[in-house]
């Protein structure tokens, strides 16, 4: 197992960096994350946001349960001033797990009482809540659905798209693709929940976009027929469609975002020594977004960059840039130290997967002056992800640094550096990825394990890691 992260200074990062002709930069002064920032009709206290994480801890029911309440009372005490709320399923059929937060009307009061502990964590740390913002992510989960909803056949992700656990039936070439009337449809559903959303008192309203769940499959749907797929217009066509449902009835204080996908690539899998090999393919591609037919390597930018110019004329004020699939190419979108259970050694420099996710976020935030811009890819920098966000910051590649996996392990980076100069160094995130181990095991009465850092919050997680190792001794 290949090692990484062997750097005691930012100077030996940046004598990697010269190594591997990268553009990682770094500043010491940390000033520009303290400064405050408008974002359409509010203002942001801070550049620092908290990415959207499935705790996989709700109750079957869609409820937050007693550890997502937990975690948010965490990020809201934190001092990061961009919470960006995880993924909420539309309807039932969208859930990607049983445990999968989904916000209706029997689980409307338990959503108010999140976001109002949430906020009433961040005045009692903080004093003033004014300058948060806590938004919500609002998503159909699509092939990754407990039941596959696919939008079209891929190739390549079809094989490994699993229809039943019990058998390992995956998707075949005679499986139904969602209707262009199912699709329809589920604007109703986008409406029906950002309403509730408004009601429970969410600033913000993320439609999703990224890690090939639906929305992100049809942007990459080159290959379905009819209104939904082939063009340009028609693979943003349902996004668009939600996105003016939304702006029709949401109110003025509550702004429209999107996480969305640069670039999807293709996935990889274990080779012979251990590392990620990409599946074979061949070109033309029939599916991908931010990535040419022909190459599912380098990002092309072309079509996002066109996308987010056009979501900005439909009202959207806040973009959040991330990059590949969990589950097909876990190093895209999490460059990481130590793989998790079901994945592969890292098949390029982890670095390098870090200044991919800096220099899509730059290319976005510069075709888009004034547009708020979430950058990706931070806490594999571990105690150096602060200089490395000054820098960005500082530099106009970004307007907030997002941080995910780290704010699990220490969710209250902002605090430490506010009160102390500098991180709890014992705390912060070594990318091991025993969160993704534990969002990967589903032997659970619920149908799926709740996820959390296990090294450095065994309060909670500590047990919930022992059972999970006990379960794989005896399997």
């Amino acid at each position: 197992m290949a090692k990484f992260f062997k750097y005691k200074t930012t100077a030996d990062l940046e004598a990697e960096n010269a190594r591997l002709n990268l553009d990682l930069r770094f500043s010491d002064d940390l000033s520009p994350l303290s400064q405050p920032v408008t974002v359409g009709t509010r203002t942001v206290g801070n550049r620092w946001c908290i990415h959207p994480m499935e705790g996989c801890d709700g109750n079957l029911d869609g409820t937050p349960g007693e550890l997502t309440f937990r975690r948010y009372q965490r990020f809201g005490g934190g001092g990061a001033k961009l919470i960006w709320g995880e993924a909420c399923a539309v309807n039932d059929e969208g859930r990607a797990n049983p445990r999968q937060i989904a916000l209706n009307p029997r689980t409307r009061d338990e959503f108010a009482k999140l976001v109002e502990q949430t906020r009433q964590a961040h005045r009692d740390s903080l004093g003033d809540d004014s300058d948060l913002l806590f938004g919500l992510q609002l998503t159909h989960s699509g092939r990754y659905s407990v039941k596959p909803i696919i939008a079209t056949h891929d190739p390549l992700l079809d094989p490994r798209t699993v229809v039943n656990k019990a058998t390992g039936q995956k998707v075949t070439a005679d499986y139904p693709i969602i209707t262009d009337d199912e699709l329809k449809r589920l604007v109703d559903d986008y409406v029906a929940t950002a309403k509730l959303a408004v009601e429970v008192g969410f600033d913000f309203l993320d439609v999703k976009q990224c890690h090939r769940y639906l929305l992100n499959e049809l942007l990459g749907a080159r290959n379905r027929p009819g209104p939904y797929g082939g063009s340009f217009e028609n693979r943003t066509r349902l996004a668009r469609e939600i996105f003016t449902a939304l702006k029709a009835v949401v109110p003025s204080n509550v702004l429209l975002a999107t996480r969305m996908n640069g670039f999807d690539s293709i996935p990889y899998h274990k080779g012979d020594n251990d590392d990620g090999q990409p599946d074979p393919w061949t070109a033309p591609l029939a599916n991908g977004w931010g990535m040419s037919e022909s190459d599912p390597f380098t990002p092309d930018l072309a079509e996002p960059i066109r996308w987010v110019q056009e979501m900005r004329t439909l009202g959207v004020d806040l973009v959040n840039v991330a990059l590949g699939n969990p589950y097909a190419q876990p190093h895209f979108g999490r460059p990481f130290e130590y793989p998790p259970p079901d994945g592969y050694e890292s098949p390029e420099h982890p670095l390098t997967g870090v200044d991919r996710h800096f220099k899509c976020a730059e290319a976005v935030q510069r075709a888009n002056p004034g547009l708020a811009i979430v950058g990706t890819g931070y806490s594999y920098l571990q105690e150096f992800f602060p200089q490395a966000g000054a820098a960005n910051v500082r530099d106009g590649r970004i307007t907030f640094v997002g941080v995910g996996r780290a704010s699990l392990a220490q969710p209250d980076w902002v605090k430490q550096l506010q009160d102390n100069g500098k991180m709890d160094r014992k705390r912060v995130c070594r990318t091991f990825s025993y969160c993704t181990a534990l969002m990967r095991e589903k032997n659970h009465p619920l149908g799926q394990y709740p996820t959390g850092c296990p090294p450095f919050d065994k309060e909670a997680y500590g047990e919930i890691w022992k059972e999970v190792l006990e379960l794989k001794v005896k399997k």
